[in-house]
């Protein structure tokens, strides 16, 4: 039963479907409008983690070769062999990207389901399948894929364009690329292996930290733009606290560019990403009870 869970945690990228689904709930908890009911905020985030899950499922076969390459990934269903290769694959995997739209139009309205669709679509096809093996651009557009989370869960609230959701969902665009590049610093070996052209694999230590140092104090500082409409004490100080954090490990990786700073600058990133999405939650829970 544990290993059938574990499989399932593994093949639809659950931990990375969580984490957008958390962003999309941050989208609502900033707009603007009358509040969802509470079988809306669900069937959302089902929907949300059904479409995650079918676009990392779709990127586990679509890979299986390059992570076959990977010491990180090669215990992947498809790469490991525990799942065989078959054309029935993609197709159940449309299937749940399928259902999982109808989910979020029939519960959260046609929009929201759109932004879900762009998500599940930038990281199936635009990333996995078009950029990853060919360019350094990969993870940067890729990043877009957390972003329209974002704004799927502001959409449920109000289809209008707003400031505050649009500002968060820049944020996760900024957040995504230096993320990454943390992760690919520290495996660096895997990637080369690979051939995938993440920008810490081809480009100089100088450069590369250089670009996450620079993403990380723009979205810092970006990240404090909500507090000039309207968001309370708790986002600020999530956004200050992981913003700061995670550009104080930027700079000791561009000073130190080891696979030891990388990591670390990795989990930084984490943090942020959890801080801003609980400040968020906090401080809209915090202004309904007041």
């Amino acid at each position: 039963m544990r290993a059938t869970a574990a499989m399932a945690v593994s093949l639809l990228k659950l931990r990375i479907g969580v984490a957008i689904a958390a962003s999309a709930l941050a989208g609502i908890a900033v707009a603007s409008g009358p509040g969802l009911a509470w079988w809306q905020v669900v069937g959302l985030s089902i929907a949300i983690l059904g479409a995650a899950g079918a676009a990392g499922a779709f990127n586990h076969y679509y890979d299986r070769d390059l992570d076959r390459l990977m010491a990180r990934t090669r215990n992947r269903p498809f790469a490991s062999g525990a799942f065989g290769e078959s054309a029935w694959w993609p197709v159940a995997f449309v299937g749940l990207l399928a259902v999982s739209l109808g989910l979020a139009w029939m519960t959260v309205g046609h929009l929201a389901a759109a932004y879900v669709f762009l998500g599940a679509f930038t990281y199936g096809i635009v990333y996995t399948v078009w950029l990853k093996r060919r360019s350094t651009w990969n993870i940067v557009v890729g990043g877009l894929a957390g972003s329209f989370a974002v704004l799927a869960g502001a959409a449920a609230v109000d289809s209008s364009p707003q400031v505050v959701p649009t500002v968060l969902a820049v944020v996760l665009f900024l957040w995504t690329p230096p993320h990454f590049w943390s992760l690919a610093a520290a495996k660096g070996q895997d990637y080369a292996r690979a051939g995938i052209p993440m920008l810490p694999v081809v480009a100089p230590a100088r450069a590369w930290t250089m670009a996450i140092l620079a993403h990380s104090v723009a979205l810092a500082l970006i990240a404090l733009v909500p507090l000039w409409f309207g968001q309370g004490l708790c986002y600020g100080i999530g956004a200050a606290v992981g913003g700061g954090y995670f550009v104080w490990t930027s700079i000791k990786l561009y000073r130190d560019p080891s696979k030891a700073n990388a990591m670390t600058n990795f989990f930084a990133s984490l943090l942020q990403l959890a801080l801003l999405v609980a400040g968020a939650l906090l401080s809209s829970a915090v202004g309904h009870w007041s």
